[in-house]
């Protein structure tokens, strides 16, 4: 339980210096300059009240009382520009540190293994790189600062009260330090359930997120109140959590209008009365010490609640850091091969996979597809076909065994330098928000119009964007919902075109397709897998007769392998799945 403890509380204000304070000490060491400015500005105010009282009232002197009024409207002039300035200059630095966190921990996700993706909700994942990160600007924005400057007003503020009267501030500083201790407890209790919080929230947000994509499974089941029900219990425990840290806060609050409004009011109003009684304290003496004591306490419960936006902020970063320190699809030491041309000779020797410990999925696979063949994977559900095909695609790793590109270990070359070479289409394939022609320009931006209208006619999809109003420009909803099965398989074979690889991977690529769709995308898929090295995964085994080779996997290893006519041939398992298929 400690390791753990120590292992989320791993983001302390010391780290949070050096790697986001630190690199911008310039601009925090001009906020510095500024709060200081503007404190020592503040202070005007009580010393001419004085001054006011003590001096210019009863010599009733109008030469003086328009200096002090000068030198006190000049002081509010500078406390107003000053803080105008420090706000202006550490916020907009504290919003560009967030959009910059924003996009670093973007690119770090990004850059993770597809299991972790396989593991986490798409919507909670978005809440940590959105949300997180947004505590930070309390460490560069004006928290910070105004922290710093509340101690250098609570520290000056000190000095001038013991200056007044020393027995006085001494009586004050019991109930502050009081206030001092409830703060910290206040603190250590509050920051794990900040963490809490962000997790909460993006299990609340990943529900959400999922409940609104799955909006036609949630009617077609008239599911709408099983999922408000979970959503409901999903926003209570947010609220729970919310309600401990505001007993927290309203703890230090109460605790800060008892010790220092009211404790330490009420003993200065009865000692200053009796200091002035016997004429060792002036009125002006007293009303300088009452408000250079209220110039000490503010700071003091402003750094209470800034210190509780600090503590969000590192429960936040404790989040981020776990992100960051996760280990990335591609380790650098390891995959070190740059692929200058790639031919598209793979080849898989021993290779077996887990997706869990001790619960293997394939078994010694062996197998070459050789430069520009196709090579089809057939076999009931789950027996190990899209495994096979995540391994080519480098989705996945060999748990044993090796497989190679033209002779080189896959597991050392750069992914990058293999990846430009794939192209993959997939049995729900995923389309963009937008219109059909930034889908299917998505692998190649810069496409001419000559090879973007080549990809449109190969993968048929002029036949029926030419029946739109606005033809390619049409915005097709979130994940194609605007279209239908047919049409987004064809958006997604004419990008894998458009991309034009070495590699292709077909995963129940017509699996979506009518009759009629289906003979034509037969035709175009055809002209791009000539000269391509083709995986092909099919249960319609009527699509893959003409493969090269055809693998048929059966519980995670290879049965049976051949052509089409050498599988019927041998009246094995593939005879007997393709033969009921034919009766079907």
């Amino acid at each position: 339980m400690k390791n753990k403890t120590e292992k989320q509380n791993k983001v302390n204000i010391i780290s949070a210096f050096k790697t986001i304070i630190w690199p911008r000490r310039n601009l925090v060491f001009i906020g510095l300059l500024l709060i200081v400015f503007n404190r020592t500005a503040g202070l005007i105010l009580p010393w001419k009240s004085k001054a006011l009282l003590d001096e210019v009232i009863p010599s009733k002197d109008m030469d003086q009382l328009y200096d002090l009024l000068i030198i006190v409207g000049a002081a509010i002039l500078v406390q107003a520009t000053t803080s105008f300035l420090l706000t202006r200059i550490l916020s907009v630095q504290a919003q560009y540190l967030i959009s910059e966190l924003r996009a670093k921990v973007q690119k770090k996700v990004l850059s993770l293994p597809i299991k972790f993706f396989d593991n986490n909700k798409s919507g909670a994942l978005v809440s940590r790189i959105m949300s997180d990160v947004e505590g930070v600007r309390n460490l560069i924005g004006t928290g910070l600062v105004q922290m710093i400057g509340g101690i250098f007003t609570a520290v000056v503020s000190l000095i001038i009260l013991i200056y007044i009267n020393p027995w006085m501030t001494l009586f004050v500083l019991v109930p502050v330090s009081l206030f001092g201790l409830v703060a910290l407890k206040a603190f250590k209790y509050i920051r794990p359930i900040f963490r809490k919080r962000g997790q909460i929230n993006a299990e609340v947000k990943g529900r959400l997120t999922e409940s609104l994509a799955g909006v036609r499974v949630i009617k077609a089941f008239n599911a709408e109140a099983q999922e408000n029900v979970t959503f409901e219990k999903g926003v209570d425990r947010l609220f729970q959590n919310v309600k401990k840290s505001l007993t927290a806060t309203a703890l230090m609050t109460s605790s800060s209008t008892f010790l220092l409004a009211g404790v330490a009011s009420t003993g200065i109003m009865g000692i200053g009365g009796y200091y002035m009684m016997i004429d060792e304290m002036t009125v002006g003496d007293f009303l300088f010490f009452t408000m250079v004591l209220a110039f000490m306490i503010a700071p003091i419960v402003q750094m209470s609640n800034i210190g509780s936006q600090l503590t969000e902020a590192l429960a936040g970063l404790d989040r981020t850091e776990e992100l960051m320190n996760l280990d990335p699809e591609e380790d650098e030491s390891q995959r070190t091969i740059e692929l200058a041309e790639l031919k598209g000779n793979i080849k898989f020797n021993d290779v077996c996979f887990s997706y869990e410990e001790n619960k293997r999925v394939l078994h010694d696979i062996n197998f070459e597809a050789s430069s520009g063949t196709v090579t089809a994977l057939v076999g009931t559900s789950g027996s190990g076909k899209s495994t096979i095909a995540g391994l080519a695609a480098t989705f996945l790793n060999p748990e044993t065994g090796r497989i190679t590109i033209d002779g080189n270990d896959l597991s050392k070359v750069k992914l990058n330098s293999y990846r430009k070479y794939l192209g993959v289409v997939l049995q729900d394939e995923f389309l963009f928000e937008g219109t059909i022609r930034e889908n299917i320009l998505f692998p190649r931006p810069d496409a001419t119009e000559e090879q973007l209208q080549y990809a449109v006619k190969a993968a048929y999809v002029n036949e029926f964007t030419d029946r739109f109003e606005n033809g390619m420009e049409t915005i097709i909803g979130e994940r194609g919902v605007k279209l239908s099965g047919g049409q987004r398989q064809r958006i997604a074979i004419a990008r894998a075109i458009l991309a034009n690889p070495k590699i292709i991977i077909l995963d129940e690529a017509t699996s979506n397709l009518d009759t009629e769709s289906e003979s034509l995308i037969q035709k175009s898929l055809g002209a791009l897998m000539q000269g391509r090295t083709t995986f092909v995964i099919a249960h319609r085994l009527s699509t893959i007769r003409k493969a090269d080779q055809i693998l048929v996997i059966e519980a995670g290893k290879i049965v049976e392998r051949g052509t089409h006519d050498d599988l019927i041939s041998a009246q094995g398992r593939y005879f007997d799945l393709y033969t009921y298929q034919a009766k079907i």
